[in-house]
């Protein structure tokens, strides 16, 4: 995830979903076939209840709403328990059997605008189905006023074997063989946890996700395996590296001047933040070198007297504070998982070394080559789109392929220039360590995306394989088409930064899932305006009008 450019990339096809398995697949708006006359009724009753004002979006292949908004009930709902029966009350419309058997609360979260958010993961067996969620919205009376998300209702009907035959720890050897880290001692994250997955055939398999991150191997490695629980083959992989570039060493970054928070102890200063709110809570920044290395984090970096001349360092911890106060001041959010986490940076990541990364604990960055990048730290927006990689990860969990993974890509764009916040109409992407010998250069453009060789409409859309070669489904390559929807947005007359960002932020925290598509942020972004601003506000507009104008629509 991140920064990488590409430019050798023909356009393919114009379909609006692409992800391979079945979750991906529904023409949007488009009322499912030989519609079941219990969801018909359901149907016919949340038209009338909501007096022609529903919304619905479908998963076609399924059959299923994707996305379901008006009045959903007479109920109110104040507790998880109401939820369940407000879902039962819909559950046609989903194809759901039963509520209290198949879905699973993950999380309960109440906002400032006092919704309430209830997050369920899908389970067959008491197994989580991957990748499908389903999110219920309350407001502050308890009224229902949205249901959305991914359920997959041919699960129940595949005859799967819920009993795996593997143990956990066989599957960690498994994965670990696979990715040629068996030998390696030290890993920052080694967990495993059953799923049923949908293979890309279209079957089920019981697996084990499997999750490695370590920095001992050959490469950086911060992968999810899927691992078959029953005969141990790898059934699919997602690299989840976060790289921010493609090769580069550099010094010095800018030069310019910044003030730094440090934490002073008997003999000189630690490159430590001790004064922003998470510290309330035990949270810091700190900043540590690598020496060159590949050991993590790397040693604390230190002073003595205060006046810090290691560039990369300078700006990878203040770019880190200035990441934290955007979104704990504009956003309300307290670290990358909401929690006052302590935010870690390494630089001076092995020797010239092209890119920077989150591995699912910490930002690490290398020091260009002066060609291509110099320091990867030395860009806000670099730096900030990273974080924001971490926050997706506690949030909607945008898988990283296909459609998921250009939102995850996108949304790290639009939060990244959003923290910079500069005054820049064509909305760059990495212009201040992109090949520092060329002027205006940079690795992307929302304004214009075709610049960088990224479509900007969904009549370009690029089809391309799940392999790094293809750009895992092209994450970096389609990003370009919600970024230029954020672009068409941010840009109406009316709107403004602050409110863009509150927009793009609710709706990626609270409405999409693991394998939310193109539309779903569409329909994700305009309830969040809705929420925020009211249904016919100049915000709920324009953001319907973005995304149209990029070809993302859905009619009833």
């Amino acid at each position: 995830m991140g920064f990488k450019k590409f430019t050798a990339f023909a356009v393919v096809s114009t379909m609006v979903f692409t992800l391979a398995t079945a979750n991906a697949s529904a023409a949007p708006g488009e009322q499912p076939p030989q519609a079941k006359p219990e969801k018909k009724a359901a149907l016919e009753r949340l038209s009338k209840n909501s007096k022609g004002k529903e919304k619905v979006t479908w998963n076609k292949e399924k059959g299923a709403a994707t996305f379901v908004a008006g009045k959903l009930s007479d109920k109110q709902a104040k507790t998880p328990a109401d939820v369940k029966r407000i879902i039962e009350e819909n559950k046609a419309l989903f194809n759901l059997g039963s509520a209290n058997s198949e879905l699973s609360l993950i999380s309960q979260e109440k906002d400032s605008l006092g919704f309430t958010m209830y997050k369920y993961q899908q389970v067959y067996q008491g197994v989580p189905v991957f990748g499908n969620e389903l999110i219920v919205h309350t407001d502050k009376n308890g009224t229902t006023t949205s249901i959305n998300g991914y359920y997959d209702p041919e699960v129940k009907t595949a005859g799967l074997n819920t009993k795996a035959t593997l143990s956990l720890a066989q599957a960690l050897n498994k994965a670990k063989v696979s990715e040629g880290v068996a030998n390696v001692s030290k890993f920052d994250i080694q967990k495993g946890k059953l799923h049923v997955y949908e293979t890309e055939k279209g079957d089920y398999r019981l697996v084990y996700v499997i999750t490695l991150s370590t920095l001992e191997g050959k490469q950086p490695v911060y992968t999810d395996l899927f691992v078959d629980a029953h005969n141990g083959a790898i059934v699919h992989k997602i690299d989840k590296v976060n790289h921010a570039a493609a090769t580069g060493t550099g010094t010095g970054v800018l030069g310019d001047t910044k003030t730094l928070n440090t934490d002073s102890y008997s003999s000189g200063y630690y490159l430590r933040d001790i004064t922003k709110p998470m510290y309330s809570t035990g949270g810091k920044i700190e900043t540590y070198t690598a020496n060159y290395g590949t050991a993590l984090p790397g040693t604390l970096l230190t002073d003595a007297d205060n006046v810090w001349t290691d560039r990369a360092a300078v700006d990878a911890h203040y770019y880190a504070g200035k990441t934290y106060d955007y979104y704990y001041n504009k956003l309300g959010r307290n670290s990358f998982d909401n929690r006052g986490a302590t935010m870690k940076s390494t630089v001076h990541y092995s020797r010239n070394y092209n890119n920077a990364f989150w591995n699912g604990t910490q930002m690490v960055y290398g020091d260009g080559d002066g060609r291509q990048f110099t320091s990867l730290s030395g860009a806000l927006d670099v730096v900030a789109h990273e974080i924001t990689h971490a926050v997706t990860e506690r949030t909607a969990g945008l898988v990283y392929e296909y459609q998921p993974g250009a939102l995850n890509e996108s949304f790290s764009d639009v939060l990244g220039n959003l923290v910079e916040n500069k005054n820049d109409p064509k909305w760059l992407l990495g212009e201040d360590v992109t090949t520092p010998g060329i002027a205006g250069d940079a690795l992307r453009s929302m304004s214009n995306p075709n610049e960088y060789d990224q479509p900007d409409h969904m009549n370009e859309y690029r089809n391309l394989p799940n392999t790094r070669e293809g750009d895992w489904g092209g994450v970096h390559i389609n990003s370009g088409i919600p970024n230029k929807a954020f672009y068409n947005f941010v840009t109406t007359p009316g709107i403004t930064k602050d409110n863009a960002g509150k927009i793009w932020y609710r709706a990626l925290t609270q409405y999409l899932t693991s394998y939310s598509q193109f539309v779903d942020a569409r329909n994700a972004t305009i309830q969040a305006a809705t929420d925020l601003f009211g249904a016919n506000s100049t915000e709920a507009t324009a953001v319907a009008n973005a995304w149209t104008s990029v070809g993302v629509v859905a009619n009833k």
